[in-house]
């Protein structure tokens, strides 16, 4: 059991302080592999804006502050598992989230920053 607790916590290090979705697979010779999967969306947010907790209130008071290139990064990470075709609406996705949370994206509503994505406005940051 122990060496089980061992391998969770090396392969989880990175995630410190986070949930992360963990399966265990024992088969009959008491063999174990792990998988770790990647935190939630939420998650990832609130630890690239530095917050604990996400807004009570999220559509009036503001949690903290994401640095658009972090959405970026977020996205790219969270890729495989989310229903987005490309990487312009997987960030979209990822803005979603802020929305959610109560952060704002380079110090403006995730909404005007969707927005100013459909515009192009940001389309240097969005190459895949």
């Amino acid at each position: 059991m122990k060496a089980v607790v061992d391998e969770i916590n090396k392969k989880t290090a990175d995630f410190n302080g986070m949930q992360v979705p963990v399966i265990v697979t024992v088969d009959d010779k008491r063999n174990f592999t792990i998988e770790v999967g990647i935190p939630p969306t939420t998650a990832l947010v609130m630890k690239e804006a530095g917050i604990a907790k996400g807004s009570a209130e999220p559509g009036t008071q503001v949690a903290g502050d994401l640095p658009l290139e972090a959405a970026v990064r977020i996205a790219r990470m969270k890729f495989d598992g989310m229903l987005s075709y490309d990487l312009k609406s997987a960030v979209k996705e990822v803005l979603g989230t802020c929305v959610s949370v109560g952060v704002t994206v380079e110090g403006q509503k995730p909404r005007d920053v969707i927005r100013a994505i459909n515009d192009g406005t940001y389309d240097s940051v969005l190459v895949a």
